[in-house]
Parts: structure tokens; C-alpha cells; sequence
């Protein structure tokens, strides 16, 4: 049995972390001792679909002709189409209907938290929902002394010179704004942001603060995955500041590969990350700047070992296999056939031994 996973979009969204959920699907999958395809076969069982692009009800149409099941991912929600590209906060009323529409196609819609799964439900979803991560490669990020050494020469960084980096597209919803602010306040800290976003789409506000930004901040754009696990290895702190997120790839990301982390306090971290405990989270430039402080100056706890925890209970291997328990309870998998009990001999007990029922 293999299963489809829909790449119409790909090319858009993969610079993206949608298109890096659906990499980690075909991966996770495979880890599980599945086989997956990029078309149709005759014994590909469903589709996942990824975008809520039109095509993508293209691929819905093919899948019922087949009689195919269909698995919605649910990444995107009003809520973080706001703030984000130009239009965005005006269209995102009838960016919710659509995407309620799209995701009411599917069997099962899966979404990566509670949070976001709680959110689809609130639109009058009335399909199956059910939250699960879009997990993180443990086996690739994962802390290393000779990556972020790579990552300070790279930057020719001096003894003792701080760095915090964050990672997105460079859009209002991710904090880019309060992430600059934070440079300004902080001059003797290197600021890096990674991630691009075509000039095009962003508000005039969002290109004139990147002009403007401060000395200290560097832009490299958009990276490859070992440059970006590099950066990881390599800086002081991970400011993710976003503003509205329904995971955050990159925040298991920067958890597996030991970096210390600050994020805003957004109700999509509630439950797997608490401040004080993985992460420390903020609600305002002000906080930020105390948390980025007292980690570099070490006046608060080091907490890369919860840390490490959460992000290696959310690997690809933890939730393949927690999408296979989806795919048995929704009928695309066939239970598991229960194990056979050997048959064993009285002999092995001596005859007083008592092998019935109490």
C-alpha cells in the first residue's frame, strides 16, 4: 500500500514550512515502512494534500473517481493569513471560508497542535480534526561543537561576540518589527534573520523597516537546510517572536539542535512548551530583551536538556507512527493481524504446574 503525497504547489510553497511538512511526510512515512508516491497508483490507498491552492481540488476530484481516501492538512488558519502579505488583514474573512471549504473536502483533516485543531473546529469544521506535528528530523538537528564553530568563522565572529538569530518569512506576522527593535536596543549583539520573502508582496511599512534596519542586523535570505542547521549549532539564542503560529517548524528545529529559545507568548505553544522549562516566552519587546539578556549573560537557567526532550518526542519516527494510528482509525490502514500465541507444552511446567484460567 503506498500513499500519495500531492505536490501540485510545491514549487510555491517550498520555501516555506508547508513544503517543509510535506517533505518531512514522505520521510516520516518512509521511516514508519511506508511507501509513498508523487501520482497515482493502483495501490495508493489516499492523498495527503498540503495547499489550499485550486488545484488541489483537482486532486480531491481524482481521489473520490478513484474512491481514494482524503487527508487534508490543515497548516494554514485565518488567523496566521493575517499580518502577512499585502491585503492580507482585508482578505482574511474570506481566506477562512475558503479554506473551510477546501479542508471540508477531505476525509480527515490533520492539523500540527491542539491549537490550531481547536481553531478549525471554531470555523464549524465537520470532518474529523485531529492534531498532529509535522515533527522534526532528529537525526539531522541535533547539537554539534564542530557546526557552530563552522557557523562563527563563517561569520567571522570574535571571542566572546554574541549572536541571535531568527528564522521566517520576512512579514510582520513573524515579528520581524520588535526582532529589529531588539537589535536597536542591543548593538553589541549580532542579529541575523533567515528567510526571504519577494519585496513584491510585502507592505511598504515591512520594506522601509528592513531598509532602515539597524547596523547589527544581517539579512542572508533564504538558506539551505545544513546552512540554517549550522546557524542553529552556531548562535547564542533563537528569537522567534511570531506572532500567530499553528507549530512552528522551526522552533523543533531549533530545540533539537540545542539552542537556547525565546518566543512570544502566543497560545500555540500551550501544553509542550513552557517558559521556564524548554523555552522562555515573552508578550512584549520589553520581555524579549530581558529573556535574550539574561540567557546570554547566563542569570537565567540553561534549559537545552527539556528542551532536547520535547523536540526528540515530536521526530519523524514518534509521528509516523502516530499517523499510522490515524490511518487504522480512519480505515486506511487495516489493523495490525493480533500476534499469534506459541503453543507450549505442559512438559516445560512438570505436570502439577497450572497453565488454566484463575
Amino acid at each position: 500500500m503506498r500513499i500519495y503525497i500531492y505536490n501540485g504547489g510545491e514549487k510555491l510553497v517550498g520555501k516555506s514550512g508547508v513544503g517543509q511538512a510535506i517533505r518531512h511526510q514522505r520521510e516520516m512515512l518512509r521511516r514508519a515502512g511506508m511507501a509513498t508516491t508523487e501520482h497515482w497508483t493502483a495501490d495508493a490507498a489516499a492523498i495527503h494534500i498540503n495547499t489550499v491552492l485550486p488545484d488541489s481540488l483537482l486532486a480531491v476530484l481524482s481521489a473520490r473517481l478513484r474512491g481514494r481516501k482524503v487527508i487534508y492538512y490543515g497548516h494554514s488558519t485565518m488567523e496566521d493569513f493575517r499580518s502577512s502579505f499585502k491585503g492580507s488583514d482585508r482578505l482574511a474573512p474570506l481566506f477562512r471560508q475558503w479554506i473551510k471549504f477546501c479542508y471540508g473536502l477531505g476525509d480527515v483533516v490533520l492539523t500540527p497542535t491542539e491549537y490550531s485543531r481547536k481553531l478549525l473546529e471554531s470555523y464549524g469544521m465537520k470532518k474529523p480534526v485531529y492534531s498532529i506535528s509535522n515533527g522534526v528530523d532528529t537525526s539531522f538537528f541535533a547539537p554539534s561543537r564542530q557546526r557552530r564553530g563552522a557557523f562563527r568563522r563563517r561569520w567571522g565572529l570574535r571571542d566572546g561576540e554574541r549572536v541571535v538569530i531568527s528564522v521566517g518569512h520576512t512579514i510582520a506576522r513573524k515579528g520581524l518589527p520588535e526582532f529589529l527593535e531588539l537589535a536597536r536596543r542591543m548593538p553589541e549583539v549580532r542579529f541575523l534573520w533567515y528567510g526571504w520573502t519577494d519585496p513584491r508582496l510585502l507592505p511598504q511599512s515591512i520594506q522601509d523597516a528592513m531598509a532602515q534596519a539597524p547596523d547589527n542586523v544581517v539579512f542572508p535570505g533564504f538558506v539551505d537546510r545544513e546552512t540554517l542547521r549550522e546557524a542553529y549549532c552556531g548562535a547564542d539564542v533563537f528569537a522567534f517572536l511570531s506572532r500567530e503560529e499553528t507549530e512552528g517548524i522551526v522552533v523543533l528545529e531549533a530545540l533539537a539542535c540545542g539552542i537556547p529559545t525565546v518566543l512570544r507568548d502566543i497560545p500555540v505553544y500551550d501544553g509542550w512548551l513552557e517558559s521556564g522549562r524548554e523555552v522562555y516566552k515573552a508578550a512584549d519587546v520589553d520581555g524579549f530583551e530581558a529573556a535574550v539578556r539574561g540567557v546570554l549573560d547566563g542569570t537565567l537557567p540553561d534549559l537545552r536538556e527539556a528542551a532536547l526532550t520535547t523536540a526528540r518526542s515530536r521526530s519523524l519516527e514518534t509521528v509516523g507512527r502516530r499517523l499510522q494510528e490515524i490511518y487504522r482509525r480512519e480505515g486506511i490502514l487495516p489493523e495490525p493481524e493480533p500476534a499469534a500465541v506459541p503453543a507450549v507444552s505442559p512438559l516445560l511446567f512438570g505436570k502439577n504446574s497450572f497453565t488454566g484460567p484463575m
